[in-house]
């Protein structure tokens, strides 16, 4: 064969061989996509900065519930000093028994800040009693106000006993239209507090907004709310069995938080049954 032709064949083979080579390539690539299109898709990465606001705020509400839980069932004798916006202050002696009945006196609330009085929930109602003071030297009498789970009216609510009582209800209740977060401590209390915040437009929420602090077994150590603060004054004691009313179930009237007007003589319970 002359020369030129193998010069000419070989100059044809790599022509050739790169023929070849394409369709091999582009059939392995199509091999490794169809592999590849079989993986399970890569989970895009959580976010920065642990869980999303939802889930804490609903774990504040969670822990403040089973506190609000354990402190229905925090049977004791306390003290608690109430500061008003004004800074005026006075002690507050909360009773819950071990029965379930419970007494809270607050003095200097009625007839204008002159009688101090006692609200007393038991198995047989609801009473108020005024107490005996320097402004009220007579002996003690109690007015039954309703059944132990009635309503007391706004004119007869000193509302300090709430936090103690029919609120730790509505702090439970995970329905309750409440927004709840873990709150800075506020002064001389101990334990964890919260800030709890209404949600519903309502004109009358199912309690008063503010912060809401206890210890870690249920004992309620300062309230914030419109009304002042409530701090827990020193170490609980024991809870009695049962609370007593500060005197005998009278017929008369109970008393108001206002002040009589001149020429009348308020109303308070007389002592004669």
């Amino acid at each position: 064969m002359p020369t030129g032709v193998h010069l000419h064949a070989a100059r044809r083979r790599p022509t050739v061989l790169l023929a070849l080579a394409v369709p091999l390539l582009l059939a392995t690539s199509v091999s490794l996509a169809g592999c590849t299109s079989e993986e399970p898709p890569t989970e895009p990465p959580e976010p920065a900065g642990g869980s999303p606001t939802p889930a804490r705020a609903d774990g504040a509400r969670d822990d403040l519930a089973a506190l609000a839980a354990a402190a229905q069932d925090r049977h004791l004798t306390a003290r608690y000093t109430l500061t008003a916006e004004d800074g005026s202050t006075r002690t507050i002696i909360v009773t819950s028994a071990n029965d379930g009945s419970w007494r809270v006196d607050v003095p200097g609330w009625a007839l204008g800040g002159t009688v101090d009085v006692a609200l007393v929930s038991t198995a047989e109602g609801f009473f108020q009693c005024a107490l005996p003071s320097a402004t009220r030297p007579g002996p003690a009498g109690c007015v039954r106000l309703g059944d132990p789970d009635d309503t007391i009216p706004r004119r007869l609510d000193p509302r300090v006993q709430h936090p103690f009582t029919d609120w730790l209800d509505v702090l439970t209740d995970r329905q309750a239209p409440l927004a709840v977060s873990v709150s800075r401590p506020l002064p001389g209390a101990t334990g964890t507090c919260y800030s709890v915040e209404s949600t519903s437009a309502s004109l009358n929420p199912p309690l008063d907004v503010g912060i809401y602090c206890y210890d870690t077994d249920g004992t309620p150590t300062a309230v914030r709310t419109a009304l002042g603060t409530l701090r827990l004054a020193g170490p609980p004691g024991p809870a009695p069995a049962t609370v007593q009313l500060a005197g005998p179930v009278t017929e008369g009237e109970p008393v108001e938080a206002a002040a009589p007007t001149p020429g009348e003589s308020g109303t308070e319970p007389t002592t004669t049954p």
